[in-house]
């Protein structure tokens, strides 16, 4: 059965063979599709409002009434929103980072945090690697110059990346996996990764060199990120750790935009003090105005780097799965603090 509601938004609700409505109720936040939330549809009562998470006010007004809550990155379900949600018993974070969720918040009301910790993998390495290329390649002022009806040659000459050396922040799963791809590439590869040693399966099986931060900075061609958002990780690439880089160095992010100041990126990219950045991450999104925009040596992209369709299916997949599980008295398979609600 399907109601409109208001605010454009669509209540999905679906009966047992017995003509009982399922008694717990679901809301997304956020513009969330995919064969995951489809089976949530088909078996739960769930409201799909993918414009809430613009309106803090009225999710504080609305989360009351709901068992389980599926965001995305943009919902921000801070302390304020778990002490109203009463009844809510699993929150499913559709990807990896979980740093717009009060994890410690929903920890002390009893809520299990799921969240899709492997499912993008791969999209985000064969970003990283397609953006490798476009920047080594020139491949985007290239494409817009053609369209304008020059033939520029000489313009866009390019560089190879064979030979040239990768710095990876952070060798977890995508990190390795960019990691492992661009060897094939034939790029030396260094990591920083304080948590790793030199016999981890990630450092081992990438043949990757564990550098400490200011060496990375120093010597690679190419820089990836692939870090959480923690007060640790916070601005950690500023003016100072910029300006260790190679003046003819690539910054590549994708993980979390305020791990990288962008006022102090704008400066060191309009001095020409390293040779360009590529942010599918931003400090704030949307970002809206901002000087980076201006600059003809950054490439710009508005977090899709995990948005393929392969993807997606598998986040939803393994969300709905959790949420699903949680909901039906069993213990969540992917979770961030405990696998069963501890409050109900």
């Amino acid at each position: 059965m399907v109601t409109l509601v208001s605010n454009f938004v669509f209540r999905y609700s679906s009966f047992l063979d017995g003509g009982e409505s399922m008694a717990n109720k679901i809301l997304v936040t956020e513009d969330i599709v995919g064969p995951g939330i489809q089976r949530l549809v088909d078996k739960y009562d769930v409201t799909r409002d993918k414009d809430l998470w613009k309106d803090p006010q009225r999710l504080l007004e609305s989360v009351g009434s709901f068992d389980a809550l599926v965001v995305r990155n943009q919902t921000a379900v801070n302390s304020e929103v778990l002490a109203a949600a009463a009844q809510c018993k699993v929150i499913g974070r559709a990807g990896v980072g979980v740093d717009n969720i009060d994890v410690e918040a929903a920890s002390n009301h009893g809520i299990v945090v799921t969240f899709a910790p492997d499912e993008n993998a791969i999209s985000v390495a064969e970003h990283v690697m397609g953006v490798m290329l476009c920047i080594a390649r020139k491949l985007p002022a290239a494409d817009e110059s053609v369209k304008q009806g020059r033939w520029e040659r000489m313009r866009y000459l390019g560089t190879e990346l064979y030979g040239k050396t990768l710095g990876v922040l952070g060798l977890g799963k995508i990190g390795c996996r960019v990691a492992l791809r661009a060897k094939s590439f034939g790029l030396h590869i260094i990591a920083y990764d304080p948590y790793l040693t030199r016999h981890h399966l990630n450092v081992t099986e990438t043949g990757a060199e564990l550098v400490d931060l200011d060496t990375l900075l120093a010597r690679s061609d190419f820089i990836t990120v692939h870090l959480p958002l923690t007060e640790e990780t916070m601005h950690l690439l500023n003016e100072s750790r910029l300006s260790g880089m190679k003046p003819t160095a690539i910054l590549i992010n994708t993980s979390r935009g305020p791990v990288v100041d962008e006022k102090d990126l704008y400066k060191v990219l309009k001095e020409r003090r390293i040779g360009g950045a590529a942010l599918d991450v931003r400090e704030k999104e949307p970002p809206g105005d901002s000087p980076l925009h201006e600059l003809d040596n950054i490439l710009l992209t508005p977090h899709v780097a995990g948005f393929t369709r392969e993807a997606q299916d598998k986040v939803t997949d393994s969300v709905g799965e959790d949420v699903d599980r949680v909901l039906s008295g069993l213990p969540a398979l992917r979770f961030v603090n405990f696998s069963l609600p501890r409050r109900h």
